[in-house]
């Protein structure tokens, strides 16, 4: 449901996926009917999951580190980093080890709710956010998000931060400020374009910031 309502999958699309019609899959998630074992297999088959997945995390033991293990950091999709608090096994690409001292010093600041999330996830930068930020970032880079740093006060007083933002569906790096309700989306290079993103009311910045880039690897 959550996949749905955020659009990344529809009901069609899940009933394609396993062969059900699609009134027999709306029914199950809106709890009107059952599905056999056989079934419920094929649905998570469908979204990539397993039935460990279903479980809390404070009972999986073979779930993914928390922040208390920074060294450890999994690599996830775009989808994944903005939309889930905590990473599922199967959801992370790879997971990147780093030494054991490299994020110790990382300073958070956001707000409660979000200090609930799993702290550092990385991703991969594509070929356009790598346009936008080069020579920064270049394409297939690997960014380390820090997603209990949602604030724009900067982290550094000699440097602009560079935040993961959630753009409609998507995730871009770009640096930002606030200007008049809205959030402004600023490149490092300088042949690209500044977009502005509208925040919602009652809304604040932090809502679209899904973490401060604290890391980049490059391939070269």
């Amino acid at each position: 449901m959550r996949r749905i309502q955020r659009g990344t999958l529809s009901v069609s699309l899940l009933a394609r996926q396993t062969g059900f019609g699609q009134s027999h899959i709306s029914n199950f998630l809106h709890s009107r009917r059952q599905l056999s074992l056989d079934a419920l297999d094929r649905i998570l088959t469908a979204l990539h999951m397993a039935a460990i997945d279903l479980m809390p995390a404070d009972f999986r033991g073979d779930a993914l580190p928390m922040e208390d293990d920074a060294s450890t950091i999994p690599i996830v999709s775009h989808g994944a980093a903005l939309f889930e608090p905590v990473i599922r096994p199967s959801a992370a690409q790879t997971v990147l080890h780093l030494p054991p001292t490299t994020l110790a010093s990382v300073r958070p600041r956001t707000t409660s709710a979000r200090r609930t999330w799993q702290r550092f996830v990385a991703v991969r930068a594509p070929a356009a956010d790598a346009f936008a930020m080069n020579p920064l970032i270049f394409p297939e880079a690997i960014a380390i998000l820090d997603r209990h740093y949602t604030s724009l006060a900067a982290y550094r007083s000699d440097r602009p931060n560079l935040y993961a933002i959630r753009n409609g569906p998507h995730l871009c790096l770009r640096y930002a400020d606030f200007l008049a309700s809205r959030l402004v989306l600023r490149p490092h290079n300088i042949a690209s374009s500044i977009d502005l993103l509208e925040i919602d009311p009652g809304g604040t910045p932090n809502d679209l910031i899904t973490g401060r880039v604290v890391l980049v690897l490059n391939e070269t």
